[in-house]
């Protein structure tokens, strides 16, 4: 394919993404083959928004950096003084929190706790810290899901003290018009292309992870842009060298799939094994694991069609452990392959039959901020894999079991 009709393939896309997408196709792999359908055709097989929000995250991370930044004022006094943070969401906003937890209570010195929008909802005095300040922050895609809308005004009616923060990709949501104009209350809303049109969260996620991310990092505005820089460069390497190799693993005969992490990339891994159950409509099934964890029962899910996905830490400790668990699973021939990402991959964890995912950059990012690029490999996993099944990933459940907003339910609010 030449120059010209390369070019012809970027239209539509935004000029921050044109470069990467001009990439794919010049490498002639089979991003290419997707991409080089003409739209009408990509939205009939039913992949046209999930494959450009995936693909336009290095762009819209840079940008989520910079409206994150402008907003330093406001969550500082969101944050200032807070002995106790929630993270809250529903489905993988949820998951989203627990990709920020560990890095907020390590640099705010403060509680910091993830609890579900239902959990909220069911007992909120169950899940939130009794220490105050309290800052509530509600993580969402549309911000119209029933329990994260309901949990919002539980904790504001039972405890109107605590400060709410929300960061939603949906200026028009529910969340972000409940809590325009209210006080104690900052509404961070990302760039509307975060606002991903596909059932399934991909950009949004990543992108509302980036944006709570940033306030564990208040003081420090250059080094968070620096990171976002580096993260979005990590990422365009990850899909102009890797995405051939992961379509090519997710097109073998497996039927079950197992994410493992440590830290927050156990969030990446609860968000990565939900990726693969959506977009395959439950035909796959997924779970996500702790390394040391899994050797307590859950290593008994493992068959010979078995794919496992090895989220490695930079930190030598964790690493040490992951390395065992890897060893011991090749010692019990557990598995049909293994896809390690990480960086700097010792040989010895990588069999033929396995993917070694190398990630330049990876470890001087660190684990709190690794699990963006973790899920952007279980988002291209899940995507070669639903449309090697034959389904649309922009609405995979065929007979509209899940929607992209959970329908409206009764919502019983203790006094």
């Amino acid at each position: 394919m030449g120059t010209s009709a390369s070019c012809d393939l970027v239209d539509g896309w935004a000029l921050s993404e044109q470069e990467l997408v001009r990439e794919l196709v010049l490498a002639r792999g089979r991003a290419m083959e997707w991409l080089a359908r003409p739209e009408k055709e990509r939205e009939a097989s039913g992949y046209l928004h999930t494959f450009r929000e995936i693909l336009q995250q290095p762009a819209t991370w840079l940008e989520t950096c910079e409206r994150a930044v402008a907003h330093t004022e406001a969550l500082r006094l969101a944050i200032e003084g807070a002995r106790a943070v929630v993270l809250t969401g529903s489905g993988s906003s949820e998951y989203a929190g627990e990709c920020v937890r560990f890095a907020l209570q390590k640099e705010l010195d403060a509680v910091a706790v993830t609890a579900g929008g239902g959990d909220l909802l069911a007992d909120s005095n169950a899940v939130i810290p009794p220490v105050r300040p309290a800052l509530m922050v509600s993580l969402a895609r549309s911000g119209d899901s029933p329990e994260s809308l309901g949990a919002l005004e539980a904790v504001r009616k039972r405890e109107p003290a605590i400060r709410q923060l929300v960061i939603t990709c949906n200026r028009a949501g529910g969340l972000a018009l409940a809590c325009a104009g209210a006080p104690a209350v900052h509404v961070l809303t990302l760039d509307d292309r975060t606002n991903d049109r596909s059932l399934v969260m991909t950009s949004s996620f990543t992108n509302v992870v980036l944006a709570a991310g940033y306030l564990s990092m208040l003081d420090a505005p250059e080094h968070y842009r620096q990171i976002c820089r580096r993260l979005s460069g990590i990422c365009r390497a990850l899909l102009l060298g890797y995405f051939d190799r992961l379509i090519e693993i997710v097109e073998r005969p497996f039927d079950r799939v197992v994410f493992l992490g440590f830290g927050a990339a156990w969030g990446a891994a609860r968000e990565s094994a939900l990726k693969m159950l959506e977009m395959t409509a439950g035909r796959i099934a997924a779970m996500s694991e702790t390394y040391l964890g899994f050797r307590h029962g859950p290593m008994s899910f493992a068959g010979d069609k078995t794919l496992l996905v090895c989220y490695l830490s930079s930190d030598p400790v964790r690493r040490a452990y992951e390395s065992d668990l890897i060893h011991e699973l090749h010692r019990k021939d557990l598995g049909l392959a293994n896809v390690i990402v990480g960086e700097n991959i010792p040989e010895t964890l990588v069999r033929p039959r396995d993917a070694a995912i190398e990630l330049a950059g990876l470890g001087e990012i660190g684990d709190d901020h690794a699990p963006v690029i973790q899920v952007v490999v279980g988002q291209l996993l899940a995507f070669g894999r639903c449309m090697a099944e034959g389904l649309h990933p922009d609405s995979p459940s065929q007979n509209g079991v899940i929607q992209r907003v959970v329908d409206s339910f009764p919502l019983y609010l203790m006094d």
